[in-house]
């Protein structure tokens, strides 16, 4: 299907019940996340200031950045452009902890980049992409023209990532019996649900998609390889240890791109580029990321630690 509008005046159909919904699947993902997320995982983070100074730095500064670059250098129009940064600049969700248990890597390092990162995103992800967006030669005219404010952005982050974060550690601390078992139901549900959302939203809107998708699956294949990439290259440039560097791949490669699709309705009006991109971002990335876990899951780590020999019988 051939479709004449410019994808930078599509809207993408999503209704008010339909954001409230999703709203409460991204609170749950991130009450999830601080379930699984103990006292112990950022006393951790303090014993590796340079390591998780380094995935923090890579994942707020360096990646919005080369992002910024890669859509001038692609020449993608403007929604597209501010699809592609605000995906940048959402912090990494718990699928990053499952790849990288998938790939041998450094579990521990994840989750305490991830609870670090995650809590730093709720100021730092609204001024990263207002600063990149309103920088941006065509996306920033559709965000003056969209009169944004990075306090709506703001308030809307702290409501979804910030407030149920919080609550989760609380409860993490308070009640850690009821916390674990709760963890492990609440954040894979959750993300079933997150997926059950955006299969509801591509299939109300698949004539838009099929129509428009061509112009983000490239875009889209550059950037996720790009955030993988930056992510192991630091690694190795860095020395890390081999499961150090595949945890430093996939916390920096996988973005919360279902928090990005909220924005993208809650702040854009559902505008037709960024929510094309956020869409199949939050697809292809995990496609990515499991493939990338499968081959190097088959390839033990140098720095692996033993498994104990049982003893003959």
């Amino acid at each position: 299907m051939m479709l004449t509008e410019d994808v930078d005046t599509i809207r993408i159909a999503f209704d008010e019940s339909s954001q409230t919904l999703l709203r409460i699947v991204i609170a749950s993902i991130l009450f999830g996340i601080a379930l699984d997320t103990r006292a112990e995982d950022f006393k951790l983070a303090a014993k590796r200031p340079k390591v998780i100074a380094l995935g923090v730095g890579l994942q707020f500064l360096v990646l919005p950045a080369l992002t910024f670059l890669l859509t001038l250098l692609l020449g993608v129009q403007g929604s597209v452009a501010l699809g592609m940064i605000l995906v940048a600049c959402c912090p990494p969700g718990n699928v990053s902890n499952i790849v990288t248990h998938q790939a041998r890597g450094d579990v521990a390092l994840s989750v305490s980049m991830t609870a670090v990162a995650n809590l730093l995103a709720i100021v730092l992800m609204p001024l990263n992409f207002a600063f990149w967006g309103g920088l941006h030669p065509t996306g920033g005219e559709l965000m003056r023209a969209l009169d944004l404010e990075a306090s709506q952005m703001l308030a809307e982050v702290g409501l979804v990532i910030g407030i149920p974060f919080l609550v989760g550690l609380t409860v993490r601390h308070f009640f850690p019996a009821v916390a674990k078992p709760a963890g492990r139901i609440i954040g894979p549900l959750a993300f079933l649900a997150l997926g059950a959302l955006i299969a509801v939203a591509l299939a109300n809107n698949w004539a838009l998609f099929v129509g428009y998708i061509g112009i983000v699956v490239v875009a889209v294949f550059l950037h996720d390889a790009l955030a993988l990439g930056l992510g192991y290259a630091a690694g190795k440039a860095t020395r890390l240890p081999d499961r150090s560097v595949r945890a430093m791949t996939f916390e920096v490669g996988i973005r919360n791109a279902g928090l990005g699709l909220l924005l993208v309705f809650t702040s854009f009006g559902g505008l037709g580029g960024m929510a094309l991109v956020a869409a199949w971002w939050g697809i292809w990335d995990i496609i990515a990321a499991l493939t990338v876990a499968r081959i190097w899951r088959r390839k033990i780590p140098r720095d692996a630690v033993p498994e104990p020999v049982a003893a003959p019988a």
